[in-house]
C-alpha cells in the first residue's frame, strides 16, 4: 500500500482525498475525504481572469490541504486543476502559489487533458459499479462549475467530450434574479440543449446501459429526491432512482428562492446560488439520455475523478 494525496481544484470547488492505494491500482482504502467552495472561477467566464479574491481563496485552502498531507505522511500528492485554471489568463500565479503551498511534495496543478479528465472520472465513478454487475455501457456525466463532461465506455474510455456548461457559468451568464426569470430559464436552456447536443454527435447516447451523474449538483439533486433529512454520502453514493422524481427534484430547485434551498438540510452553502444551474444541467441530460436510451432510472455516485486521481498514484 501506498499512502496518497490527490487534489481536485475546479471552477466551483476544491477537493482532497487521501487514501492508501495497492500496488494494481483496482481499488483504494479511503482515510479523509475534504471539499470546500472556493468558487476559482468566479467572473472568468466574463474577465478572463482568476480574481484576487478567488485566489486567495483558492490557495489559502491549498494550504490548508498540504498541512493535512503533511500530517497523514503522504508519499506523494498529485493535483489537477480543470476548467477555471485552463481559461485564466493570469494561471502563472495560481500555479506558484500552489507549489508554494506544497513545498517538499514538489507539487504543480495539472492542467490536464480533456481526454486524461475524462479516463480519471470514469475510472473513479464506474470501479463499483462493475462489481456491482451494474448494465454496461456506462455514461458517466460530470457537472462541474465550468464544464461538464460526457464519458462512456465498459472498462475502459471508449468516447468521451467535454462541453463548457457548468453551474457557475450558466449561472454567470443566465440566471440573475432570484428565483431566475422564465426567460432566463430558457436562454440558459437553450445553450444547454446546444451543448448537449454537441456532445451526443461525439458520444453515442442511444447504446448506453446505466447513466451516472456525478459532482455537487448531481449529488444535491440526488439528495432532494430523496428527501433526506441531512447530507448522507452512504445513501446518496450509487442511489439508483426513476428519472421522474430526479427530473422533479431538479425543476424544485431549478425555481426555488435561494432563501428556500438554504433551508435544505442537505444543502451546502456554497452551491445556493449555483444549484439551479446545475439543477438545469442534469435534467437535461436526464431527459435526453433516457429518450435515446431507454433508460427508465439514474445512478449518483460520491466516487469520480478525485478517486481516479488517487489510483492513479498506485506504484507500478
Amino acid at each position: 500500500m501506498t499512502r496518497v494525496g490527490a487534489v481536485d481544484c475546479g471552477t466551483n470547488s476544491i477537493r482532497l482525498l487521501i487514501a492508501d492505494v495497492p500496488e494494481d491500482g483496482s481499488t483504494l482504502t479511503e482515510l479523509s475525504r475534504t471539499m470546500q467552495i472556493v468558487r476559482l472561477g468566479e467572473g472568468i467566464d466574463a474577465t478572463g481572469r482568476i480574481s484576487p479574491a478567488a485566489m486567495d481563496r483558492t490557495l489559502a485552502a491549498a494550504e490548508g490541504y498540504a498541512v493535512l498531507c503533511r500530517e497523514a505522511e503522504v508519499s506523494s500528492v498529485r493535483f489537477v486543476a480543470t476548467s477555471a485554471s485552463r481559461d485564466a489568463s493570469n494561471a502563472d500565479e495560481f500555479v506558484a502559489g500552489v507549489q508554494r503551498a506544497f513545498g517538499e511534495f514538489e507539487v504543480s496543478p495539472e492542467v490536464i487533458s480533456g481526454r486524461e479528465e475524462a479516463q480519471l472520472s470514469f475510472a473513479g465513478a464506474t470501479g463499483d459499479l462493475r462489481r456491482a454487475g451494474s448494465a454496461a455501457p456506462y455514461l458517466v456525466v460530470d457537472i462541474g462549475g465550468g464544464s461538464t463532461e460526457f464519458v462512456r465506455g465498459t472498462t475502459e474510455v471508449e468516447q468521451a467530450f467535454s462541453v463548457d456548461i457548468g453551474c457557475v457559468r450558466m449561472t454567470e451568464r443566465h440566471l440573475h434574479d432570484d428565483p431566475p426569470t422564465e426567460d432566463q430559464v430558457w436562454a440558459a436552456l437553450s445553450d444547454i440543449v446546444r451543448a448537449v447536443d454537441t456532445a451526443a454527435q461525439q458520444v453515442d447516447l442511444a447504446e448506453v446501459g446505466t447513466l451516472v451523474g456525478l459532482a455537487g449538483s448531481v449529488t444535491t439533486v440526488t439528495a432532494h429526491a430523496l428527501g433526506l433529512p441531512a447530507y448522507d454520502s452512504s445513501r446518496i453514493h450509487g442511489a439508483e432512482l426513476p428519472v421522474s422524481p430526479v427530473i422533479d427534484a431538479c425543476t424544485d430547485l431549478l425555481l426555488m428562492p435561494r432563501s428556500r434551498r438554504r433551508e435544505l438540510p442537505f444543502m451546502h452553502e456554497g452551491r445556493v446560488d449555483v444549484i439551479g444551474a446545475g439543477a438545469l444541467i442534469w435534467r437535461t441530460v436526464v431527459q435526453r439520455v433516457a429518450h435515446d436510451a431507454g433508460l427508465s432510472t439514474v445512478r449518483a455516485s460520491e466516487t469520480d475523478i478525485l478517486d481516479g486521481i488517487a489510483l492513479s498514484q498506485a506504484p507500478r
